[in-house]
């Protein structure tokens, strides 16, 4: 299930870096006392300013640090297969839902591996402004995966993933350029 999209919810000066510490804080924080994903979703979407990708990017980010975490790499991959089934059993995804999800995680997975994915041009003809909450989703997949991968909590995986720097800081510095392409 993904949040209806509020058209009344203001648009917000740009994100900041401390934006982006908190929005990491929070979701990392949520998962370690087992949050309900959707209740996540619904603290953060303050944090969402209309028409823009942020928090999407720190999501991302998170994924790929999660990956590294577990020292997923090319000689040791990290299954996707089931993926969604196993570690987001709580959501159901149809149709075009699908392929959202499937963008956000193998971005963040091109993210582990070093590339930058062109996150304007997928999610301009996405034609919603939702694209963060399926990078939550596939942050929290993975994060999840990589937990079990490593065999601890996803609590310590998260606690983990706090201690390390991380990268906060949204991709590229202006994320507004969607709204004119919706």
């Amino acid at each position: 299930m993904v949040l209806p999209y509020r058209r009344d919810m203001p648009a917000r000066k740009r994100p900041t870096l401390e934006d982006a510490v908190t929005v990491r804080r929070v979701l990392l924080d949520g998962l370690a006392r087992d949050a309900d994903i959707f209740e996540l979703m619904s603290g953060l979407a303050p944090l969402h300013p209309r028409d823009n990708t942020f928090p999407g990017e720190v999501f991302l980010r998170l994924a790929a640090d999660a990956l590294d975490w577990c020292e997923a790499s090319r000689a040791d991959p990290l299954s996707l297969e089931g993926l969604r089934e196993r570690f987001l059993p709580e959501c159901t995804f149809r149709g075009r839902q699908n392929a959202k999800l499937q963008y956000a995680v193998l971005a963040a997975a091109a993210l582990h591996g070093g590339t930058d994915p062109d996150l304007l041009e997928e999610v301009a003809w996405w034609q919603s402004d939702d694209f963060w909450q399926y990078a939550l989703f596939a942050a929290v997949a993975y994060i999840r995966a990589a937990a079990s991968r490593a065999g601890v909590p996803v609590r310590q995986a998260c606690q983990d993933l706090a201690q390390r720097p991380g990268h906060p800081a949204p991709l590229r510095p202006v994320r507004d350029a969607v709204r004119a392409v919706i």
